[in-house]
């Protein structure tokens, strides 16, 4: 039986992305949750949440095994940045454009057992999702390549074996989402290798959305408000610092009103030193004054 051309063509393009993918393809952590991509001498680059501590198990095509180091990591962005010896495996060559609705894919993961490719499509660009702390990513690729157990941090590639970007995670429904290879996954990169990424301002707060706090206000009999109830506040943490209790109800920060998580991060990444608040406690309105002496740990707001 006869094989068409455009069979023969995809073909033909699954096996070199297979091949120009699979030396810079690796695995992460001693039980294989995860898979990330040589960038370059000595570099590695995966997804944040592959990670549990700052040193990580790191297998080559092969079987090779080395210890690596976290050199920096971008928690809500979900990208981290391994220090690796990569003992002279050549880097994934990046696409360099942008993703095209309808082109074909290729998504590459690696476990114990060697790397595993599938095949997809474009299905969405400019999708937004949230990180592993709930902060929003933006610019993301939608995709219809299967990502099996294992496969988030590796790599997207184009028709030509190229890397288009850093898989992450599934959407459910057969859908899957990866960081775009642009100019700002290099830039992070850089400035992660370089030691300069800049760490997003934290309250040190874990909060509760703004339906919840209406449905809790009303039930005791006070007046519903839109804003983020505080569950918990960490010890030492410039909320603590601060005053902020919990089942406070944080309504304004800096000069815009809060109504969801999103608008509380978007101020505290436009603040310098210190942040001014409006709260309300119980019936109390208060204003309170948030400084950032340093930046607070992983707390979730």
């Amino acid at each position: 039986m006869s094989t068409s051309p455009l069979l023969a063509e995809l073909t033909a393009a699954a096996s070199a992305a297979a091949a120009s993918a699979g030396p810079a393809t690796v695995s992460i952590g001693r039980d294989h949750r995860g898979t990330g991509v040589v960038v370059a001498d000595g570099l590695v680059v995966t997804s944040a949440h592959n990670l549990r501590d700052r040193t990580v198990q790191v297998t080559f095509a092969g079987g090779r095994t080395e210890q690596a180091t976290v050199r920096g990591a971008d928690v809500d962005a979900d990208v981290a940045l391994l220090a690796v010896d990569t003992a002279g495996v050549a880097p994934l060559a990046w696409s360099g454009r942008e993703a095209a609705v309808g082109e074909v894919v290729f998504a590459v993961g690696r476990d114990g057992q060697g790397s595993r490719l599938t095949t997809g499509f474009v299905s969405a660009v400019e999708r937004t999702v949230r990180g592993p702390r709930g902060r929003r990513i933006d610019g993301t690729v939608e995709h219809t390549a299967p990502l099996a157990r294992g496969s988030s941090g590796g790599p997207l590639l184009d028709a030509e074996g190229r890397l288009l970007g850093l898989n992450t995670r599934r959407m459910g429904d057969g859908f899957y989402v990866a960081v775009p290879a642009g100019d700002a996954l290099r830039q992070r990169l850089d400035a992660l290798a370089a030691g300069t990424a800049p760490s997003p301002r934290r309250l040190g707060v874990a909060v509760a959305p703004a339906h919840v706090a209406r449905r809790l206000r009303r039930s005791v009999g006070l007046p519903e408000r839109d804003g983020l109830l505080v569950r918990g506040v960490d010890d030492g943490s410039p909320a603590a610092s601060a005053g902020l209790r919990a089942g406070d109800l944080i309504v304004r920060a800096g000069t815009a009103d809060v109504s969801d998580a999103d608008d509380l991060w978007a101020a505290l990444d436009a603040a310098a030193d210190a942040l001014e608040l409006g709260v309300v406690r119980g019936a109390e309105e208060l204003t309170v004054t948030v400084t950032f002496a340093a930046v607070a740990g992983d707390a979730e707001g």
